[in-house]
């Protein structure tokens, strides 16, 4: 394999992205998403070490117990597409290597960032259960379907972006 070959052009990958999704409703009859995956998955794994306490709650029980799979969800294969084809792009292009991306940050050891990021990810996580989707879910399976409140939430998700910028914007410099 060579070396490093350049990220794709953002307006292409969009493009491309937007064929996906299309191409998600016509076969499915859905739309985009991934915090479904996660929420199944987290009960399938709590549903391994305590079973009966998982089938006997109410909402647990709508996901495991007699005749229930949690992978009975297409969201679970989309997610693990995602990861497959992330890795499938990332080898193709020379950018798969075991590390830690730190950016030009200094000051910031290996472990803080692997603690901020996996607090991160943690936190998204519970905020896509509160708000009843992830971000993709809202924004591009949403915002395809014209829905007010899905064009509402990226204009904020934008705005939020570019007001929180400056404060961390030193951390690459």
């Amino acid at each position: 394999m060579q070396g490093e070959r350049p990220f794709w052009n953002p307006y292409l990958a969009g493009f491309a992205l937007g064929l996906v999704l299309l191409g998600s409703f016509a076969v499915l009859g859905f739309g985009l998403g991934a915090s479904g995956a996660s929420n199944r998955l987290a009960i399938g794994a709590a549903h391994v070490v305590a079973p009966k306490t998982m089938e006997s709650a109410p909402y647990f029980s709508q996901y495991v117990g007699p005749g229930k799979n949690v992978l009975d969800d297409f969201l679970v294969f989309e997610v693990l597409g995602v990861f497959l084809g992330g890795a499938l792009g990332a080898y193709s292009a020379g950018r798969m290597r075991k590390e830690v991306s730190m950016g030009p940050s200094k000051g910031v050891s290996r472990g803080t960032r692997l603690a901020l990021a996996i607090g991160g990810g943690i936190l998204m996580g519970v905020a896509a259960k509160i708000s009843r989707g992830c971000t993709s879910g809202q924004a591009l399976t949403g915002g395809s379907l014209l829905s007010v409140g899905s064009w509402i939430f990226m204009m904020a998700m934008f705005a939020g972006g570019y007001l929180a910028s400056p404060f961390v914007r030193r951390q690459w410099k």
